[in-house]
């Protein structure tokens, strides 16, 4: 019995180690974005940048889910968050863009970017606290990944429609610092995770789930577009109903 306890403790079912495989995959994504970005493949570097981000929707609940979440593997996460949706994003922006601007574009690089970790840092501290008792269905603020996704949406643009209606490298600068800062601030912002629908409605989301799938398969530009202007209405929405109820 002694035998088999120690044999417990000392290893480990390599499925086990699925989700830590998973964040390091989004990582080595991370990295190489970078790479096609200094070399001016921006179209690969944002696929690079968007797989990242749906392999960190499956890792976090995969580990729960087989029970194998653990404290290096929720900072791994972190870590691979920052990497994703915070450091490369901004330097793919800079490359593209935001470098025409001297150095106020390198300035809204490092706000984008600083803002992102601060959000991370903010988050990891509540979701650890004991005293946590926030509405499960609101973050406060953008999540970085959904950070990540909006800060691109210039790049969305030029890919779907032709340089030719790519923005000033002065408006992009605008535009990423503010994201940025939507990152960190008290906004109340919708979460998925938090969502509840009835269940004679089901059918409807999977209709609308399904439609949404296929036009991001074949009109993946077009469609990233108009996934940002309805997350931006949903905050505006969101914010509203918030203030509405602190009023009344």
């Amino acid at each position: 019995m002694v035998g088999k306890q120690e044999k417990a403790r000392g290893e480990l079912a390599l499925i086990q180690l699925l989700p830590n495989m998973l964040t390091i995959a989004a990582i080595c994504a991370g990295l190489t974005a970078i790479r096609f970005g200094v070399n001016g493949n921006y179209l690969l570097a944002v696929q690079l940048i968007l797989l990242a981000a749906i392999i960190d929707g499956v890792d976090g609940r995969l580990a729960r889910a087989m029970g194998s979440d653990s404290k290096m593997g929720a900072e791994l996460d972190s870590l691979a968050d920052f990497l994703n949706f915070g450091v490369t994003p901004a330097l793919i922006l800079y490359w593209w863009s935001l470098n025409e601007v001297y150095g106020f574009g390198w300035i809204a690089t490092l706000v984008y970017a600083i803002c992102c970790v601060m959000r991370l840092a903010r988050f990891n501290v509540s979701s650890r606290s004991p005293e946590q008792t926030a509405d499960k269905s609101y973050f406060v603020g953008i999540p970085s990944p959904a950070g990540a996704l909006l800060a691109m949406l210039p790049l969305y643009v030029t890919f779907a429609f032709g340089p030719e209606y790519q923005l000033p490298a002065q408006l992009n600068c605008l535009y990423i610092s503010v994201v940025g800062l939507l990152m960190i601030s008290q906004i109340p912002t919708w979460s998925f995770k938090g969502t509840v629908i009835r269940k004679e409605r089901a059918r409807y989301f999977l209709v609308g789930f399904s439609i949404v799938g296929a036009s991001l398969l074949i009109f993946p530009w077009e469609a990233l577009i108009v996934v940002c202007a309805v997350y931006v209405i949903l905050i505006f929405w969101t914010w509203l109903n918030s203030h509405r109820r602190k009023t009344n």
